[in-house]
């Protein structure tokens, strides 16, 4: 008789609470209001929520604070690193407080989604994102979770780079992105409980934002 694969218990994973919330980014002012550290600005209005402060993280490069979300005892992350090492400062972070994959939730910018439109998936690959490669490399797994911020596409996919990263990203468009990350308290503490489905059931059922 054949024996049964094992394959991980998806929905139990689902319902354990989150510990650790990171939002990737480029270090230093000259790339904060970029499309590619509008992961930054949602970990930085969940800390805003919940009255959580930052200092330096001390076991490694970048920023870091802990508080109650609910009843979920989480650790937000900012990496100090660029994008694409994001994994050299999250991998030994999540391994010095024992965080595994499934308590962690990633936030990032997401090119195929326009501004306004956020969505929520466990695992998956890096889909061309930098940041999510490093991390997937460093960790040895796919099975954190990710909040998908969209930023729009910039076109012309020569223009990626300058697009992400070297301008701006226009009030309007920064203003729709926010508007589809910045949950309610209730819905932030039902994230921070695992309860992933409730939050993707609002994410995609949710129209995108006007300008």
């Amino acid at each position: 008789m054949k024996k049964k694969r094992w394959t991980p218990n998806r929905t139990r994973q689902l319902r354990t609470n989150l510990r650790l919330i990171v939002g990737l980014g480029n270090p230093g002012p000259a790339y904060a209001a970029t499309r590619h550290n509008i992961g930054v600005a949602f970990v930085r209005y969940v800390a805003s929520r919940f009255g959580i402060g930052f200092t330096a993280a001390g076991q490694v490069k970048g920023e870091a604070g802990r508080g109650l979300i609910g009843n979920a005892d989480v650790r937000l992350l900012l990496p100090g690193s660029y994008m694409n090492q994001s994994g050299e400062v999250v991998a030994p972070y999540a391994r010095y407080y024992r965080v595994a994959p499934e308590e962690m939730l990633v936030a990032y910018d997401e090119v195929a989604f326009e501004p306004g439109i956020a969505r929520l998936k466990t695992g998956g690959g890096a889909n061309g994102h930098n940041g999510i490669k490093s991390l997937i490399e460093h960790l040895g797994s796919r099975d954190f979770h990710r909040l998908r911020i969209g930023v729009g596409h910039p076109g012309d996919p020569t223009q990626m780079v300058r697009y992400l990263t070297a301008v701006n990203m226009p009030a309007v468009e920064r203003e729709r992105a926010a508007a589809a990350f910045e949950l309610n308290d209730e819905l932030l503490i039902t994230l921070a409980q695992g309860e992933m489905q409730t939050v993707m059931n609002h994410l995609h059922a949710a129209p995108p934002s006007a300008t």
